[in-house]
């Protein structure tokens, strides 16, 4: 064989060794790239994503959509070539794999995870929304969590209100512990709770037998109480498949448009993004780059983004999606009068 011929066939061989070796080679990194988006006041699989029985409700027009991330499991880590790629690429966010998943989390945990946060997000969505429209909202103690392992398990459930204590009402989560420990660890205590879904007709008494904490030396049931809303109507969020604390301003403003007169959207396409508080307070979120490339793909012209998020947002944001800075809802109900009236110079831009 020709020096030349043999030199280019060890060449490709070693070209081909080291592609199968970077295929082979795990690196820690995860990858995130752009996901769905979903109109707050549309439909989803046949059903409103937001339905309010109880009050009357408006016509809407236009889109309010959320916005949402794709990645890759906790399970399972990009190899070197994915890895490459994934930077190169302008739509794909290649992050440490421990950013998305903590601690080891895995895919369960992970998911359970997001379900309570989304869970929490539509709470504060409602409270929200109503508190902007001047409704007057109530508040609960639930059982946010179980402990595993811990004498609760089977008797309490995640999301059952609380209503007493062996007998003496409870009104904030603190004064749960504050009954719980006037017990000695192995004596009894009785909670008075309604189930998830059910009414004050149905209370049911739990009676638990306390257990030593380990820490503390103190009596425990092993929950974590905390608090829920209450409203005066019913407002369902129906949407599958989504997990997170993000889209409770886009629901915040879904709910706005539903129960007012006004119209808030103008028949405009607007996206966004970032946690809500029940005050209003809009605050930051993961993935920035990808979403606002999911809402532009999607067709949106205007885009909300929590203020902690603007300098990402902004150092590439894709052509025709203008940038809008927000801090509380009350402004972003304001910025889409704006938009409705063509004020657009009023509106807070983000800036690198």
């Amino acid at each position: 064989m020709p020096r030349r011929s043999a030199t280019m066939l060890a060449s490709t061989l070693l070209l081909i060794a080291l592609f199968c070796a970077a295929v082979l080679i795990k690196v820690p990194y995860s990858e995130m790239s752009p996901g769905p988006t979903y109109n707050t006041l549309g439909t989803q699989n046949g059903k409103q994503v937001i339905t309010i029985s109880g009050r009357k409700t408006y016509p809407t027009s236009g889109n309010l959509n959320m916005t949402t991330v794709e990645v890759t499991s906790a399970d399972y880590t990009l190899n070197l070539v994915e890895a490459v790629t994934g930077w190169l690429r302008h739509d794909q966010a290649v992050i440490p794999h421990s950013n998305l998943y903590p601690d080891n989390q895995t895919e369960k945990q992970a998911e359970a995870q997001n379900a309570e946060e989304f869970s929490a997000s539509q709470d504060s969505a409602k409270a929200a929304a109503l508190t902007q429209l001047g409704i007057p909202v109530g508040t609960e103690v639930v059982v946010s969590a179980v402990v595993e392992g811990s004498p609760s398990v089977g008797k309490l459930h995640a999301g059952d209100v609380v209503v007493a204590v062996d007998g003496t009402k409870v009104t904030d989560p603190d004064q749960v512990a504050t009954q719980v420990t006037k017990h000695q660890p192995g004596q009894d205590v009785v909670f008075t709770v309604i189930p998830p879904g059910k009414t004050s007709s149905d209370l049911q008494q739990v009676t638990i037998t306390t257990a030593k904490n380990p820490d503390t030396g103190k009596a425990m049931v092993g929950i974590q109480p905390g608090t829920e809303h209450t409203f005066p109507f019913a407002i369902d969020i129906n949407l599958g498949d989504v997990g997170g604390p993000s889209a409770g301003l886009m629901f915040s403003l879904g709910i706005v448009d539903k129960l007012q007169s006004t119209d808030l959207t103008g028949g405009k396409f607007i996206a966004g993004t970032g946690t809500i508080d029940a005050d209003g307070t809009v605050g930051p979120i993961g993935g920035i780059s990808m979403k606002i490339i999911a809402a532009r793909n999607a067709g949106a012209q205007y885009f909300f983004t929590p203020s902690s998020n603007c300098s990402e947002a902004a150092a590439d944001t894709p052509s025709g999606l203008r940038l809008i800075k927000v801090d509380k809802l009350s402004q972003a109900v304001q910025d889409l009068a704006d938009i409705r009236s063509g004020d657009l110079s009023a509106l807070p831009a983000c800036s690198k």
